[in-house]
């Protein structure tokens, strides 16, 4: 049973992380596609006096969707900009106690980007249902339900790689122990007798 949960959560972590990256791969040509219309205004207002219209409003259209399509995988990553001195620190003397906070800190990320996914939920239902846009009519509208399904779709799945970094190799022994003959799933179960430890048969014998 606890071999099937872990394959069951490897293998979600794995789709997990694929998603993530595929989602970055969507925002980054998202980017080549914001410089194209950025350099293309520039070229129209400067030579032909004919400006792209709309250009604000795609920029703040696309720039949300960049941020929340890449975020999945820094969070992947482990690349989110905060201040590790302490953690530093305490690595060199207290390694167990840095990778406590380690975790303490993944877990409340995971309850943070919970609560955003539950906030902006409603907000993207209702933006579905009335059709909401921004934007100047006869110009340039977008609908609002993209971004907030993006934000929502964004917060979800950054919950579940923060929870896999809160929980991962959680009952795990560290190095010293590996080396001592460590063998176990997921949530950790010593099934490998330790090197001074006689085997069963040997006993039996």
């Amino acid at each position: 049973m606890l071999r099937l949960l872990d394959t069951g959560l490897k293998a979600l972590a794995t789709a997990a992380n694929w998603v993530a990256i595929g989602a970055n791969a969507v925002g980054t040509l998202i980017v080549l596609g914001l410089v194209l219309v950025v350099n293309y205004d520039v070229v129209a207002r400067g030579f032909f006096n004919a400006p792209f219209r709309g250009a604000v409003e795609v920029v703040q259209f696309s720039m949300v969707l960049i941020v929340f399509l890449q975020l999945p995988d820094v969070v992947r990553t482990s690349r989110l900009t905060r201040s590790d001195g302490l953690l530093t620190i305490l690595g060199t003397t207290r390694p167990k106690l840095a990778d406590t906070i380690r975790r303490v800190i993944d877990f409340a990320s995971a309850v943070f980007m919970a609560l955003v996914a539950y906030a902006i939920w409603p907000e993207f239902v209702e933006m579905y249902e009335t059709k909401d846009f921004f934007g100047v009519p006869g110009i340039f509208t977008a609908p609002w339900w993209p971004i907030k399904l993006a934000i929502y779709l964004s917060a979800g799945l950054c919950t579940l790689l923060f929870l896999f970094k809160a929980f991962e190799r959680l009952g795990k022994p560290s190095d010293d122990d590996s080396e001592l003959g460590y063998s176990g799933p997921y949530f950790g179960q010593k099934n490998a007798p330790l090197p001074d430890e006689p085997a069963a048969e040997e006993k039996i014998q």
